[in-house]
């Protein structure tokens, strides 16, 4: 089975501060999952040219492709461009058909806009969708808004080119807490150690207390540690599967 995996670097003062919520790593998380890849490392740096650079660097040198998030824009602090262009040792130019683009999209403030048509040498443009501007790929690191709605839609137009074989899922809710199946769950992992077995407790629920999902990318795999788990697992135990 295919492994790709990911990593992403979320860029913004924002975001350590408190100021805003990121939800751009958890719809990054879900929506790649969903097409087969492991988000394996998600990092949150500020908006300063090193620590985003070096971010990228070590990411870019352990992951299939990366995602940047936020840094992206016409003000002071939108630095990722320049970071990720240091990160490979590039410098900023200005790529003409971006250029193209901003001059007919801003007009009054044509000057400041024109900051966001410089990219990184060597840098790709990636047009998907009816996005008004293409995201910005260097090598195996693609540069995306910070803004939500269009993180979510540049995203969304990428999925395609990084999708690879499915994950498969099978989930069981318990009655019972985690130290009690804690012994289950070991025997489970030892007869099937590729399983990815995740145990997440719910307080306050009055339905389960625990929630198990069995994860591979080979459903025979999963389906069969399955029903090992369900046999090991006391019958009172399970409230409902899925």
């Amino acid at each position: 089975m295919q492994e790709r995996d990911c990593g992403m670097v979320v860029v913004g003062n924002e975001i350590l501060s408190g100021k805003v919520h990121d939800s751009n790593s958890y719809f990054a998380a879900r929506e790649l999952r969903k097409v087969g890849v492991a988000l394996k490392r998600i990092a949150v740096v500020p908006d300063e040219l090193e620590p985003v650079a070096e971010e990228v660097n070590y990411c870019a040198r352990r992951f299939e492709f990366v995602i940047t998030s936020g840094g992206v824009g016409p003000t002071h602090d939108d630095i990722t461009m320049e970071a990720v262009a240091r990160a490979f040792g590039r410098r900023l130019v200005v790529h003409p058909e971006l250029e193209r683009m901003i001059r007919d999209y801003f007009t009054e403030r044509l000057a400041t806009g024109m900051k966001m048509a410089e990219v990184p040498e060597g840098a790709t443009l990636n047009a998907a969708g009816d996005l008004r501007f293409p995201t910005v790929q260097l090598e195996n690191v693609y540069i995306l808004p910070g803004i939500p709605q269009i993180f979510e839609a540049k995203l969304s137009a990428l999925l395609g080119r990084f999708a690879t074989d499915p994950y498969y899922i099978r989930t069981i809710y318990t009655s019972a807490g985690e130290g009690t199946i804690a012994e289950y769950l070991k025997a489970c992992l030892e007869t099937y150690p590729a399983l990815l077995l995740g145990s997440y407790p719910r307080l306050g629920d009055p339905e389960y207390r625990v929630k198990l999902t069995l994860e591979s990318k080979d459903r025979e795999y999963v389906e069969r540690a399955f029903d090992h788990l369900i046999q090991l697992l006391p019958r009172d135990m399970v409230v409902r599967v899925e």
